[in-house]
């Protein structure tokens, strides 16, 4: 077997698309996952529109477009009866190509992801698991167990941690996981069935006790519930089953269920990992961070950890950068996991707290104002902009610098269509550094990309890229991930020198 550069535990969607980002990068991998099989239930919904970016960038973002449903809707419930229905289609046109919501269950996402790997020559070592690990100086040198309980060892460059909340790396390295547990438990169901609320779109029954959650599926009349376990069930000890739970989904919804394809029960948690690094290993998804269930955000979090890892990781190991640049992997991505935790955990308090002040926030003034609010384009965007992480920024990140128009240096590329039918996002498939300008290119800029080794990309100046933030004639330095590292309103070439000699 051929040395890896980059061990991965953990074959969730997060080290799966760590696999796929290094591999593409010429980065190789060894990925391992203690499970016999990849997940055939979940939990995980969601798949946000920068997701399917990063997705893009691979090529194949509209596989998971075809094979999810796209909400074009959500509709508030009390006792009963439908309060509201707040419009969603196209939410997010003009930010990017994917401007919905996308419902597309984790288990059918992992197997896409294990489908491109393979097509890489990448497996999954299945029914392996990391037993121990030690750091060197130029290495990790693991142990790592099979089915038969026999061990052997492994050696790599780095060991990425992507294996759960319950991480095995985490804990070996001693690193603090602090947060908590919400009160309650709560179930999550995928049924078949008939009624008023099974029409492609989102529904969500505020109770004044209790929160349930339809989520569309593919599949005639197939539909993923979520909600609390009523607090007579909540400590109940034996196992219980999906007719504990049904009653309010069936009188509530008017929901006529044909058939249970799978029930469980959980708990929900919120954490940040103290340290998302230790020298040559990196924390990433659960295993660094956990989140309520609220806006669909964990997973996507996750894998945009591995697209921020990867691509750094390859950077260093083909000698572009120093390892300094591995330390921006961390500063990066636990100022959003914290962020976030706070923000959901705000969120999922306010749906899922008891009392009479909550139940009439939710049952009577919701689904008043959210509709209201909805109609605002300011808030609609900005909404829109926080769910789908298009707004997730590193503006204070040391690779971040300068600002040209209203585009800072550690912001998101924004997204424009183009007259020819293709976007500006379309050079992005190349996975590596490249400057952008949005007018007309200085004669020395081209000189300097070329020495520097960076495809240079001119888009004709229009009125809109005005509007999206560009400013005409500047120079724009993309990250491999699409972030913009330098933005640089006088395209200076010496300033474009400066910042990979400051990062070398």
């Amino acid at each position: 077997m051929k040395t890896p550069t980059v061990l991965i535990a953990g074959a969730g969607p997060t080290g799966l698309a760590l696999a796929l980002w290094l591999t593409r990068l010429g980065i190789a991998v060894r990925i391992i996952d203690r499970t016999s099989e990849a997940g055939t239930t979940s939990r995980a919904l969601a798949v946000q529109a920068r997701t399917l970016e990063f997705y893009q960038q691979l090529g194949f973002a509209d596989e998971l477009v075809e094979g999810g449903v796209k909400v074009v809707g959500v509709n508030l419930w009390v006792r009963g009866a439908k309060a509201a229905r707040v419009p969603l289609r196209d939410i997010g046109k003009g930010v990017t190509p994917f401007p919905f919501a996308l419902v597309y269950p984790q288990d059918a996402h992992e197997r896409l992801l294990i489908a491109h790997l393979e097509a890489l020559g990448v497996q999954v070592e299945r029914e392996t698991e990391l037993v121990r690990f030690a750091q060197r100086a130029d290495r990790v040198e693991a142990v790592l167990r099979k089915k038969d309980g026999s061990e052997a060892g492994c050696e790599a460059a780095y060991l990425a941690g992507c294996d759960g909340a319950s991480s095995t790396v985490r804990e070996s390295l001693g690193i603090g996981f602090p947060g908590g547990t919400y009160r309650g438990r709560f179930y999550v169901a995928d049924v078949e069935a008939s009624g008023r609320a099974i029409d492609d779109e989102l529904h969500i029954d505020l109770d004044e006790a209790d929160l349930l959650l339809l989520f569309p599926m593919k599949g005639k009349g197939r539909v993923r519930l979520v909600g609390n376990v009523s607090r007579g069930l909540e400590n109940d000890s034996r196992e219980l089953t999906f007719d504990d739970v049904s009653e309010r989904a069936i009188k509530h919804l008017g929901l006529t269920i044909s058939k249970v394809n799978w029930f469980s029960t959980y708990r929900v948690h919120h954490r940040v990992a103290d340290r998302f690094r230790d020298g040559r290993v990196f924390l990433l998804g659960d295993a660094a961070h956990i989140h309520s269930p609220a806006g669909g955000q964990g997973m996507n979090t996750g894998i945009g950890d591995a697209v921020n890892l990867a691509w750094k990781i390859a950077a260093v190991v083909q000698g572009a950068f120093s390892e300094n640049l591995l330390e921006t992997y961390e500063a990066e991505r636990i100022a959003f996991a914290r962020r976030l935790v706070a923000t959901t955990d705000r969120g999922f308090t306010l749906a899922t707290k008891r009392g009479r002040v909550a139940a009439i926030v939710r049952a009577r003034i919701v689904p008043v104002i959210a509709p209201l609010l909805f109609r605002l384009p300011v808030l609609r965007r900005f909404f829109f902009r926080t769910a789908s992480q298009t707004g997730i920024e590193y503006r204070r990140s040391r690779l971040s610098a300068g600002k040209a128009g209203a585009i800072h240096g550690g912001d998101r590329l924004p997204w424009l269509e183009l007259k020819s039918g293709e976007d500006n996002f379309a050079p992005l498939t190349a996975l590596k550094w490249q400057v952008h300008v949005y007018g007309k290119a200085k004669d020395d800029l081209a000189k300097a990309c070329s020495e520097l080794r960076l495809a240079l990309h001119v888009f004709d100046w229009r009125d809109e890229m005005k509007r999206a933030g560009f400013r005409e004639d500047a120079a724009y330095l993309i990250r491999p991930d699409g972030y913009v590292a330098l933005a640089d309103a006088a395209a200076d070439t010496a300033r474009l020198r400066e910042y990979f000699v400051r990062l070398a």
